[in-house]
């Protein structure tokens, strides 16, 4: 896939792209915290095994390539791909399930195309919506009950002996539906209040769900204040699924509130980890707040008429598409020039 070129002068940062990775990984260590902390082991145990079964496939693949194992290893890509998907997976996904995530992810999302650089989609997203797709039953059913951890949550070694059996029945007494498919699905035979009464809303916006949210908007804003990313594509991204929920869901009885989305699902952990991917994403400040509220429609859109409750993964795929369409319509301005160089081959602007 031929490379975007740029105008000088080119930036050039003084992290390479292993400390870049590095912070991403330590930034979402909040977020790992909460989902531990409100739902069990079930997080933890994808991030390790989805981790260790990206380094294994990231380095059989650098081998067939005849490519240097340590060069590409040692930028950490592979280890964040197996943390989003760790972060992103249910917490009783049977193992085989998140190594077919994960090996989707790097053979044919990154490495068929070239390795990093050279991806036109996001590899984590290009996995998970794999699964999704093949495995729907273990991919919806396998959300671990919230508030679990201090209670009654299994213990880590259940935990892993469910996750490495695979059996549904198994973990049946754990589970529950997510907040947004629970209020998708029954907001049509009962009014909001009603429907808030489910234990997965436990009194407040989403039960455990608002506080992974806010630990990964947490670390978020941290790598927005260290500049790993840039603003531009989170707050674009969660304006435009918020004009979207006051435009289309202000009414609470009939789809579910702002703060429902804002809140609940992958919401954050989409706009500060995942939309932000360096490699996928739109490359210019404005093709970036295109890119990012164009995600946030698409969230709305498919999870208030579509048929998956939580619509990160193909919101961002969607988008993935139309990268190279915003990057050839909104370049930087050219060094010396007063506009960027944008619009039809040979048409001219003042």
């Amino acid at each position: 896939m031929a490379l975007a070129q740029q105008s000088s002068p080119h930036a050039r940062s003084a992290r390479p792209t292993s400390q870049v990775m590095l912070w991403v990984m330590l930034a979402a260590l909040p977020g790992l915290l909460a989902q531990t902390l409100f739902f069990g082991w079930g997080n933890l145990i994808n991030v390790v095994w989805c981790v260790v079964v990206a380094l294994g496939s990231e380095a059989l693949m650098l081998s067939l390539r005849k490519k240097p194992l340590a060069f590409f290893l040692r930028d950490n890509t592979a280890a964040v791909t197996g943390l989003l998907l760790g972060l992103s997976l249910p917490q009783f996904t049977p193992l085989w399930v998140s190594a077919i995530a994960v090996i989707s992810a790097i053979v044919m999302a990154k490495q068929l195309y070239g390795g990093l650089g050279s991806n036109p989609f996001n590899p984590a997203m290009v996995g998970y919506a794999l699964v999704l797709i093949s495995f729907p039953v273990a991919m919806t059913t396998n959300w671990a009950e919230a508030g679990l951890l201090w209670q009654s949550a299994p213990s880590f070694g259940e935990t892993l002996s469910i996750v490495a059996s695979g059996q549904q029945t198994t973990v049946d007494a754990y589970t529950m539906a997510t907040p947004l498919d629970e209020y998708k699905h029954q907001i049509g035979s009962g009014t909001a209040a009603e429907v808030l009464q489910h234990p997965t809303f436990g009194g407040g916006i989403a039960r455990g769900w608002e506080w992974v949210n806010a630990a990964f908007l947490l670390g978020g804003l941290g790598l927005i204040a260290l500049k790993i990313i840039s603003w531009h594509i989170p707050v674009s991204m969660l304006a435009g699924l918020a004009v979207m929920s006051l435009a289309f869901g202000s009414n609470p009885d009939q789809a579910a509130p702002l703060s429902l989305h804002m809140l609940a699902g992958g919401t954050m952990l989409g706009a500060f980890f995942i939309a932000t991917d360096p490699v996928s994403a739109a490359t210019s400040h404005q093709g970036k707040l295109i890119y990012g509220a164009g995600i946030g429609v698409l969230i709305y859109v498919i999870r208030s008429w579509g048929n998956y409750p939580d619509a990160v993964a193909f919101a961002v795929l969607l988008m993935n598409f139309a990268v190279p369409f915003i990057d050839h319509y909104t370049p930087p301005r050219t060094y010396g020039h007063h506009k960027a160089r944008r619009g039809l081959p040979g048409r001219t602007q003042g």
